[in-house]
């Protein structure tokens, strides 16, 4: 017996959750525990197409099959590198939300500290901090950076008092 895709595909769309589970067990055999109702209209509804049409070829899943077995396939993408030049001109103070904040000294000072044996060197950037090639929106992101675990930056990097103590 064939089956109408569209028409039932339509059907789908006017299901309570509860009945979209219900129709999930009639397609694929099984119960769900999914109560997410988008998820369930495109599992039900690829089900009833392949179904309806046959599904995918044997060549099709023997190559589907050699895919998943790649080991060193790549899950997430990578990031793109964020740098941004150090600014060189007249020094100004870091704006943060459209104020000065008088704890940061001028754009393009250093920042040093100590950690576990090794030096972290943060320049002030206008927009942001540049460490090691990348350039972070907080001195907090450094300090997680560095140390693994949130850290307020201002106090990681000794920073808690006004400019003028």
């Amino acid at each position: 017996m064939s089956i109408n895709v569209p028409k039932e595909v339509a059907a789908l769309g006017r299901m309570t959750t509860a009945e979209l589970r219900q129709r999930y067990a009639d397609v694929f055999g099984e119960p769900t525990r999914a109560n997410n109702k988008p998820w369930l209209v495109k599992r039900i509804a690829w089900r009833l197409q392949a179904q309806a049409e046959g599904g995918l070829s044997d060549r099709a899943r023997r190559r589907a099959e050699e895919l998943a077995r790649d080991e060193d396939l790549r899950v997430v993408a990578p990031r793109p590198p964020k740098s941004e030049p150090v600014p060189v001109g007249r020094p100004r103070l870091l704006a943060v939300n459209g104020r000065p904040d008088r704890r940061l000294p001028v754009v393009g000072s250093v920042l040093t500290r100590e950690y576990k044996g090794r030096t972290v060197r943060v320049t002030v950037l206008e927009r942001g901090f540049a460490f090691e090639g990348e350039v972070f929106k907080s001195l907090s992101a450094v300090a997680k950076h560095v140390t693994g675990t949130h850290c307020n930056g201002f106090w990681f990097f000794n920073l808690t008092g006004g400019r003028d103590e």
